[in-house]
């Protein structure tokens, strides 16, 4: 065969979509800001398809409703820099929100990938990238000493992502979509050890409760018997990984204790704990001095190093409140928070409109991804980032766009015409 032709024939629009979407599910926890890079590099490509033509865009209510959303919450970051006039100096601060406005180019571009294939690689791309993590997870804990931060470089960010690989690895096992679920299985308890290792108590709880809503979703795949042992098996597999990781969890656990201690007994905000309790009073502080329009992304910083100085007598100074919907409190006001409030409302709309409507287990399965990362993102947003990091920013639309697009999208050909329904034939051998 000449290497030109086979060349072709490995670089078609389908194919494409195939490599760039291992890429997306495999890279966060291993190879960290690759995924956001391939996600908007992929969208700006996407962009000129679209100029070109060679691509059309692929409307559906949910998407549509999901996109709104999203472009709402931009808006109210853009207008509240406007109100403020600080939009010269927030300009480079809007960059993060290009990751989120690419939302309907990217989910045009995936909807061309067949559902059956896209579901399989996000299934199959995040069992390797739990295994990856575990790799990164022990040479960094026992080799450097060091909490495991893998490809990400942030500890939080690294244990944020391996749980949604885990967690999807997890959701593919019980919806059978995968039939290796025993792989599947090894494969989410690797992810699992490594967010232990990653020493991040928020993901340490958002685990369980994500692992309880895969189960109550697929409880209707298993006679109840069945069930019971899958989830007495899945506490066990828990305990087992909580023992392996017993130092770790002693640690943090004994750190947690002695700065709740420091901050009862004489007000000690220098503590990992002080510093969170103190951000969050600054944060609702400023909050009540512009409660509508906020007081633009980049005040941030320099309302947190008053603060600190001035309350509690520290020189500390952080770029966001440890807790995401503070964080947009503060840059944009009560406005800014409700916009984003509405991305995860809508997207957990379109999730319970899916599991409500739907037997089909690759819609099912893709709205366990959008209940998967809501989870999971909700409450590691409680004391960390919720958006504006790069890496978070790039999985929370993956999860999103696939999530929504696998639930209750439709396919489409690279030119934008419907994809021909798959008859039992086609679909099994896909």
């Amino acid at each position: 065969m000449n290497p030109l032709t086979s060349l072709r024939r490995h670089l078609t629009p389908a194919q494409i979509n195939i490599y760039f979407s291992i890429i997306c599910f495999f890279s966060p926890p291993v190879l960290g800001s690759l995924a956001s890079v391939t996600l908007n590099a992929g969208a700006v490509w996407s962009v000129m398809l679209l100029a070109l033509k060679r691509r059309r865009f692929n409307i559906d209510a949910p998407m549509l409703a999901q996109t709104i959303a999203i472009y709402a919450y931009c808006a109210a970051m853009v207008l509240a820099s406007i109100v403020n006039g600080t939009l010269k100096e927030d300009l480079r601060l809007f960059l993060p929100l290009i990751t989120l406005l690419f939302f309907p180019i990217s989910y045009s571009t995936w909807s061309i990938t067949e559902k059956p294939v896209l579901a399989r690689i996000a299934i199959l791309a995040s069992a390797a990238g739990c295994f990856g993590a575990l790799l990164l997870a022990v040479i960094q804990y026992h080799w450097f000493g060091t909490r495991a931060a893998g490809g990400a470089g942030n500890a939080i960010v690294f244990a944020t992502v391996t749980c949604l690989a885990v967690m999807a690895c997890l959701a593919g096992a019980l919806s059978g979509i995968e039939k290796r679920w025993r792989m599947l299985l090894l494969a989410a308890t690797a992810g699992s050890v490594a967010i232990f290792y990653s020493e991040s108590r928020m993901i340490w709880v958002s685990m369980p409760i994500a692992g309880i809503a895969i189960l109550a979703i697929n409880r209707r795949r298993f006679a109840g018997a069945r069930l019971t042992r899958f989830a007495v098996i899945g506490v066990a597999a828990y305990l087992a990984i909580a023992a392996i990781s017993y130092h770790s969890i002693k640690d943090r656990a004994d750190f947690l204790v002695n700065d709740w201690q420091a901050l009862n007994a004489s007000s000690d905000h220098s503590t990992s704990l002080g510093l969170r309790v103190a951000m969050w009073e600054i944060g609702l502080g400023a909050f009540r001095q512009a409660p509508v329009f906020g007081h633009g992304i980049s005040e941030s910083r320099a309302l947190m190093v008053k603060g600190f100085h001035d309350r509690f007598g520290l020189d500390e100074g952080f770029s966001h409140f440890h807790n995401g919907f503070i964080t947009a409190l503060v840059e944009a006001g009560l406005l800014g928070a409700l916009a984003l409030a509405s991305i995860f409302i809508v997207a957990a709309w379109n999730a319970a409109r899916t599991l409500r409507r739907s037997a089909d287990p690759l819609e099912r399965f893709g709205a366990t991804m959008i209940v998967i990362v809501l989870i999971t993102y909700l409450i590691a947003g409680l004391s960390g980032i919720l958006v504006g990091h790069d890496i978070l920013d790039a999985m929370l639309m993956t999860f999103l766009i696939c999530g929504t697009y696998l639930g209750s999208g439709r396919t489409i050909a690279p030119t934008g015409k419907s994809a021909p329904a798959m008859t039992p034939q086609t679909s099994r051998q896909s």
